[in-house]
Formats: structure tokens, C-alpha cells, sequence
């Protein structure tokens, strides 16, 4: 019989919230209390305790704990939740920069306890099936990744631009699907709504086994995209992850006998298949391989701190490139 662990959360913006709504209907984890200072709480769970303070939280005795503050406020409080002994899942990214999010590591590994990164994209269906079939060869030798994650301002923002707030959604889906890590990048950014953070980042980026990465992040466009495209000798996949879909193009093997169209095309066409895969939702398989992480189920995928903490660093880099008008060297 599984056990049912006592489960709490920080923060009940907007992403908080759809944690309490998947913790609460999850059938083995308890969902004890929750910390907000605003007393923000979800129409649906009204009876829902909540708490002014991590130590409140703590009294609880809850046993794991979703970090769910903005991103500027995780280290004090995941260093306190380490010191407490409590397995967390910290929202991404990681920390606002590489110190504190070293700071972080280095806390939960001090106490060895339990640590994890929300990086949601890693639990999409689309990008789930993607990285089986690149570790499977279906594209053969791999050239290049495109990611495009475009939409209008989200009003939750207030600490971060869209390097850290979005483009890290980008970095560590990136090299998870590739399996490799980057090597260099160069960034240009701009500043377009008034804010003190950039709205709009395009980056060219080189991965350690040579596949050329080009990342296009803003919050400025009137239109939502998310898009992850793998081009290798074999053809291309595309993961759309709002929609969960994965659609690949082959590159064909019939010649092309009309000469112009031909030329046209480059590559001759091939097949194109929309693939027909399962798509739970992906908080819901974040969560569940979290609570299985607690209770020490080596079969759970999460993503570690030292994950988390890489992505970060890539985010600096980035910063680091726009600010410069340099490409900057990623130290292995």
C-alpha cells in the first residue's frame, strides 16, 4: 500500500495554484497547509489552510513541499526548507543567479535531502516522445534546434525578464532532448515595454556536440508559440507544446523529376506524420514522479539541482552576451 506523505506549498500565485489543484486531487499525497503572506487562496479550496510563515508551514509536519514564491525570494526559503529536513520541489528557475542558486545545492546537499527543479517542459508528452526518438536515431546525425516561445506579457512577471522568466524553459529542455550541454552563446536582447527587464531575447548557440541551437523568447507578440524543432540527415520533428502535438518530416528517397520544383526545395519532401501519443497533463506527471522521488522510488524522473543550477548559468551567459555584444565561453 502506498503511503500518503503530508504535503505543503509556498506561494498561491498563479502557478501555485495549479499545484494545489493537483496535489489536492492527488490520492496519496495529503495537502496539509499552505504559506502565502496575501492569504491568496483558490476559489476551489477554501478550506484550505493557510499560513503566514515557512515555520507555520514547518509545525504542519508536512514531509515535502512545493517552493512556489518569486524567483528572487527561493534562496532564503529553500535553504530554510533544507535545513528542516523537508524534500522540495523548487519552481523554476532555480534562483535569480548561479551564487544563489549554488547556495541552494549546496544547502539540500549539506543535509541530504531530497531536491528538485520544476522545469515543466521536460513532463510534455511532445518532448517526452521527442527525446525516445532522438536517442532512438530516427533523424540520424542531428544538425541543428530551433525554439521559438513567443505570447503577450504575463502580468504575473514582476522579477525577472524573459531570459530567466522564459528562455530557461528553452535551455534545459534543450539539452535534455539533445542529451549534450552548451558550449557557447550569443545573445541580443531589447527592451521594449518600459520594464527595467528585457522583453525580447533571440540567441545562436552552440551545443558540446557541435548542433547549432537558436532560441527566439519574447513577450511582446500578440500570438502564443511554443515550439521546439530537431533537424538531423533523416529530416526534422516538430513539438508544438501547447497542444502536445509531435509531428515528423522525413526527408523523402524519390527523386524529383520536375527540375524547377526540384531546385526549389533543397531537400526532396518526404512523409510527414502527426504522431498519435498519450497526453496526461504534464504538472500532473511532474508531481506524481516527485512524490515518488520522496518516497525514494528511483524509477520517479525529476530534474536535479545541479540540472537547474547549469540552466541558470547559461541564463547569466546569456545576460552576460547581450549586455557585451560577445559570444561568451561556457566553462565545462
Amino acid at each position: 500500500m502506498t503511503r500518503t506523505l503530508r504535503a505543503g506549498i509556498i506561494g498561491l500565485g498563479r502557478m501555485g495554484r495549479h499545484h494545489v489543484r493537483v496535489l489536492g486531487e492527488m490520492p496519496d499525497v495529503d495537502l496539509v497547509a499552505a504559506a502565502d503572506t496575501q492569504h491568496r487562496v483558490p476559489d476551489a479550496w477554501q478550506a484550505l489552510d493557510v499560513v503566514d510563515t515557512v515555520e507555520d508551514l514547518l509545525d504542519r509536519g508536512i514531509e515535502m513541499c512545493v517552493l512556489a514564491t518569486p524567483t528572487v525570494t527561493h534562496e532564503p526559503i529553500a535553504v530554510q526548507l533544507a535545513e528542516a529536513g523537508v524534500a522540495t520541489l523548487i519552481e523554476k528557475p532555480l534562483a535569480h543567479d548561479t551564487k544563489a542558486a549554488q547556495n541552494i545545492a549546496e544547502a539540500f546537499a549539506r543535509t541530504a535531502t531530497l531536491s528538485c527543479v520544476g522545469h515543466i517542459e521536460r513532463f510534455n508528452p511532445a518532448l517526452q516522445e521527442m527525446r525516445q526518438r532522438l536517442a532512438g536515431g530516427e533523424l540520424g546525425n542531428l544538425y541543428q534546434v530551433v525554439t521559438r516561445r513567443q505570447g503577450p506579457f504575463p502580468d504575473r512577471i514582476v522579477d525577472a525578464g524573459v531570459i530567466l522568466d522564459l528562455a530557461t524553459h528553452d535551455i534545459d529542455l534543450t539539452a535534455w532532448v539533445t542529451g549534450a550541454t552548451y558550449r557557447s552563446v550569443s545573445a541580443r536582447s531589447a527592451h521594449r515595454s518600459g520594464r527595467p527587464h528585457e522583453d525580447l531575447v533571440s540567441v545562436v548557440a552552440e551545443l558540446s556536440n557541435g548542433l547549432v541551437v537558436t532560441h527566439l523568447v519574447n513577450w511582446l507578440s500578440p500570438f502564443k508559440e511554443r515550439v521546439t524543432a530537431v533537424t538531423g540527415d533523416k529530416g526534422s520533428l516538430v513539438a508544438d507544446t501547447l497542444t502536445a502535438d509531435l509531428t515528423l518530416f522525413k526527408n523523402g528517397s524519390q527523386a524529383m523529376e520536375w527540375d524547377r520544383v526540384a531546385a526549389f526545395r533543397g531537400v526532396v519532401e518526404g512523409d510527414v506524420i502527426r504522431y498519435a501519443i498519450p497526453k496526461p497533463e504534464p504538472l500532473v506527471t511532474e508531481l506524481r514522479n516527485f512524490a515518488d522521488a520522496v518516497r525514494g522510488h528511483t524509477e520517479g524522473q525529476v530534474v536535479t539541482l545541479e540540472e537547474g543550477l547549469a540552466t541558470v548559468r547559461i541564463a547569466e551567459a546569456m545576460r552576460d552576451s547581450a549586455a557585451t555584444g560577445d559570444t561568451v565561453r561556457i566553462a565545462e
